[in-house]
C-alpha cells in the first residue's frame, strides 16, 4: 500500500514538473522548423523591406528559414488577426508598425485588441516618412505646396498605402496642421501606391524612405520634407516638415510581435538574436543605404512604444474626425 502510494506521488510530481520544464526545452530547440513573419502589406513597401532584411539575418543566425508572408488588406488588420489566431509557439510572428497602433483607434470593431493580444518581441527599424510629390506638381517647397493646395482645394490626390497606415496618418496630420484639403486615395500597400505616384495618377504621398529613396535620387519623385524631428543623412538637402510646420512629427517604425501567450523564453531568444542582427555591420550599412536606422528595443521598451503611439494617433483621429475608408 505504502509502496503504491509512493509510486503514485513520484508519477504525480513528475507530471507537475513537465509544464515548467517545457518552455525552457522549447527555447533551447527553437526554432526547429521554418518561422513565418506575417506582413500586412504588399511586397516592396517599408514593412516588407524591414521584415526581409531582419528575416534573412535571423535565418543565418538560427539555422531555419524566416519566411515573409505578405497578406495585404484592411490596412494590415487581416494579417494581424491571422497572427492573433495562430498558436503561441513562436512560429508565427507579426510585423508591427505605425498602422498597427493607428488601427487600434481607427477601426471600432476589430476582432482583436492589439495591446492585449500581441506580445511585443523587439523593435527593429526606425525611419522617417518622406513627403513626396509627382514632378508635375508645381510646388518645389512645403510653403509653395501649402499655397498651391489652398488655391486649388481638392485638386491634389493624396495617396496612401491604406487607410490608417503611418503614411496616411502623416498626411492627415499635415492637413490638420496646415488647413489644406486633398482627396485621399488608399491603396493595398506602398508598392502599388508608388507605381501610381510615379505615373502621375496621384500627386502626393508620404512613404517610408526605404521604398522611395531610389526614385527620389533618380529624379522621378520630388521629396519636399521628412517627417522626423530633423533632417536625415540619406537626404541631407531635404528639410524636416517641422522647419515650416512647427511641431510636426511623423516617423515610421517597425518591430516584431507574437501571439499573446508565446513563452517568454522564446520571445527573449528572438529579442536577443534581433538585437545582435541590428548590431551587425552589414545590416547597419544596408539600413543606412535605405535612410533607416536600427531600433533595438527590449520587449518592454517596444511594448511602451506601441502603447505610446497608439495613444498619440488616437488623439489625432478623434480631433480630426478621421474615419476608416
Amino acid at each position: 500500500m505504502n509502496c503504491s502510494r509512493r509510486r503514485f506521488l513520484r508519477i504525480a510530481m513528475g507530471a507537475l514538473a513537465l509544464p515548467a520544464a517545457a518552455p525552457s526545452a522549447w527555447a533551447q530547440n527553437y526554432p526547429s522548423r521554418p518561422v513565418r513573419i506575417v506582413v500586412g502589406f504588399a511586397a516592396g513597401g517599408p514593412n516588407d523591406i524591414g521584415a526581409r532584411l531582419i528575416g534573412q539575418s535571423l535565418s543565418e543566425r538560427l539555422g531555419q528559414p524566416f519566411i515573409i508572408d505578405n497578406r495585404p488588406g484592411a490596412s494590415g488588420n487581416m494579417a494581424m488577426e491571422s497572427v492573433v489566431r495562430s498558436p503561441p509557439d513562436g512560429y508565427t510572428l507579426a510585423m508591427v508598425g505605425v498602422s498597427s497602433a493607428v488601427n487600434a483607434s481607427l477601426y471600432a470593431n476589430l476582432p482583436f485588441v492589439l495591446l492585449r493580444d500581441i506580445a511585443p518581441v523587439a523593435g527593429m527599424v526606425g525611419q522617417p516618412l518622406v513627403m513626396l510629390v509627382h514632378p508635375s506638381v508645381p510646388a518645389k517647397t512645403i510653403p509653395e505646396l501649402i499655397a498651391y493646395t489652398k488655391a486649388n482645394p481638392n485638386k491634389i490626390s493624396m495617396a496612401s498605402p491604406g487607410s490608417g497606415t503611418g503614411p496616411h496618418m502623416a498626411s492627415e496630420l499635415f492637413k490638420l496642421m496646415t488647413g489644406v484639403t486633398m482627396v485621399h486615395v488608399p491603396y493595398r500597400g506602398s508598392a502599388p501606391m508608388i507605381t501610381d505616384l510615379l505615373a502621375g495618377q496621384v500627386q502626393f504621398a508620404f512613404d517610408g524612405i526605404a521604398s522611395c529613396i531610389g526614385h527620389i535620387n533618380a529624379g522621378k519623385l520630388r521629396a519636399l520634407g521628412v517627417g522626423g524631428a530633423k533632417r536625415v543623412d540619406a537626404l541631407p538637402d531635404v528639410p524636416a516638415v517641422d522647419e515650416f510646420v512647427p511641431g510636426y512629427e511623423a516617423s515610421g517604425w517597425q518591430g516584431l510581435g507574437a501571439p499573446r501567450g508565446t513563452p517568454a523564453e522564446i520571445t527573449s531568444k528572438l529579442n536577443l538574436e534581433i538585437t545582435a542582427s541590428l548590431a551587425d555591420s552589414r545590416v547597419r550599412a544596408r539600413l543606412a543605404d535605405l535612410g533607416a536606422a536600427p531600433l533595438a528595443l527590449t520587449p518592454e521598451q517596444f511594448g511602451k512604444l506601441v502603447a505610446d503611439e497608439t495613444d498619440k494617433w488616437r488623439k489625432v483621429i478623434q480631433f480630426a474626425g478621421i474615419k476608416a475608408g
